[in-house]
């Protein structure tokens, strides 16, 4: 399999061919359609205007005179009506000439061999040094008539163009591979470290090196991947915390319930303490139910089963009832409820729903302080449904507040050590709420208390 540096160096060498051809191929049309006439109709002028002096100037010896024209930079061939022929300058390469030409020039007509020469490539055609590539014009003189053929000496003219031009176009070609090589591997070289940072990753190496500084899409790549690293490593600290906590949380009932069912053997108890132990072994039975109960709907909803069941219902009404289940338990703790709850309809799994305002109701009851209170309010803004709980129970730290609705996680503070949890219970409320394409934010100070708010589209 061919590396991304050898493809890149490929395909960025076949782009420069294939652009020079293309540019060869364009230059070329230009010149068959433009310049080509052009110098055609260039030459022709020049030619003209040596047939005019010599036809003026009859004194001048001929022969030296077109020796001087062609020492200036041009070939030049002449020939008679007795088919008596000279050369002037640098042979031509291919002397033939049909004999039709030399008697139409002979006969005053002007031939345009450099605008009627082959199309081919435009360096072939410019530079053919050809005898039908000239410019034929008639001229006299001493009373005898003379067929002049001229074309300019493109070696002579330029020569020192060419050795400029070839040094020009292989310094070009060698620059351009060596500028190839470096900018192919400023460009692949952070791919191939990202590639090293994923294997790493994929071994358990949070924390790849990766630089991170190019104000490019490779650098955004690479900083979105430190992050993901980042999220991955959170993640995992979490799963880590969570078979602590769960491990931790199962076998602690379990412990309690072996102690207290060997307790329960023994004779000499009395039917007090038969009924306290069967009182804690229940006890102990319902955390690990809830726990299991709480993992089960975290998998649903993980899986994304088909859970809502989406219906119109009174939300009011809803939670105005789950306040009356827990009145003996708020009396119990010696806390204050006050709670403002319109008739409002909203469309929403009641079930799920319930799920959320019962552990919302529950935690502001477990972490408040006694003789607190609790305060649960509806109302409705721009279309959506705003509940709010709000206790004055001890609140959370800025850092808790981060990772409250971390999906297993637990603050260890006295929040964690006061009351039992499975530190579930929030991650279930977010996950239920987002299903409902709602929100939920928390707004917390230590010591004061803590409000929460949920966000719903009521319809």
């Amino acid at each position: 399999m061919k590396s991304l540096y050898s493809k890149f160096v490929i395909i960025t060498a076949s782009i420069m061919l294939l652009s020079g051809v293309l540019a060869f191929l364009g230059s070329n049309l230009y010149y068959q359609q433009k310049l080509k006439p052009s110098n055609d109709a260039k030459n022709t002028e020049i030619a003209l205007d040596i047939a005019e002096f010599i036809n003026e100037n009859p004194h001048i010896q001929l022969s030296d005179y077109l020796e001087n024209i062609a020492e200036v930079g041009y070939q030049i061939y002449l020939v008679d009506a007795g088919d008596t022929e000279r050369f002037f300058g640098a042979a031509f390469r291919d002397t033939a000439l049909k004999n039709e030409v030399k008697a139409q020039v002979l006969n005053g007509e002007i031939y345009h061999g450099m605008r009627q020469f082959p199309k081919q490539t435009f360096v072939t055609g410019f530079f053919a040094n050809e005898l039908t590539n000239t410019i034929g014009v008639p001229i006299t003189h001493n009373s005898k008539s003379y067929a002049l053929f001229l074309r300019p000496d493109i070696k002579l003219l330029f020569n020192e163009m060419h050795l400029l031009l070839a040094w020009l176009l292989a310094l070009t070609i060698l620059l351009s591979i060596v500028l190839v090589l470096f900018s192919t591997n400023y460009l692949v070289k952070p791919i191939s470290s990202l590639t090293a940072a994923t294997k790493a990753l994929a071994a358990g190496n949070f924390h790849p090196k990766l630089q991170t500084k190019r104000n490019d899409e490779l650098g955004e790549l690479s900083k979105s991947f430190l992050q993901m690293a980042q999220k991955l490593e959170q993640l995992d600290d979490m799963r880590k915390e969570f078979i602590s906590n769960i491990s931790h949380d199962i076998q602690s009932p379990l412990s309690t319930i072996k102690g207290y069912t060997g307790l329960l053997e023994q004779d000499s108890l009395t039917s007090e303490e038969k009924v306290q132990y069967i009182s804690v072994i229940n006890s102990e039975i319902n955390r690990l139910s809830l726990l299991t109960k709480q993992l089960l709907l975290l998998a649903s909803l993980d899986r994304n089963e088909d859970m809502m069941k989406s219906q119109r219902f009174h939300v009011g009404k809803q939670i105005e009832n789950l306040i009356k289940t827990h009145q003996w338990a708020i009396r119990e703790r010696d806390l204050m409820i006050t709670y403002s709850l319109p008739d409002i309809t909203i469309t929403g799994d009641p079930s799920l729903l319930s799920t959320v305002w019962d552990n919302l109701l529950t935690n502001a009851m477990k972490y408040n302080k006694p003789g607190g209170t609790i305060d649960v309010s509806i109302k409705v803004a721009h279309d959506y449904l705003v509940v709010s709980f709000q206790d004055t129970g001890i609140g959370l730290s800025t850092s808790q507040q981060k990772r409250i609705f971390d999906r297993f996680y637990r603050a260890d503070t006295a929040r964690s050590q006061t009351v039992e949890g499975t530190g579930l219970g929030l991650s279930i409320v977010s996950t239920i709420i987002k299903l409902h394409n709602g929100e939920i934010k928390v707004d917390s100070q230590e010591g004061e208390g803590t409000l929460f708010q949920i966000k719903l589209p009521i319809s």
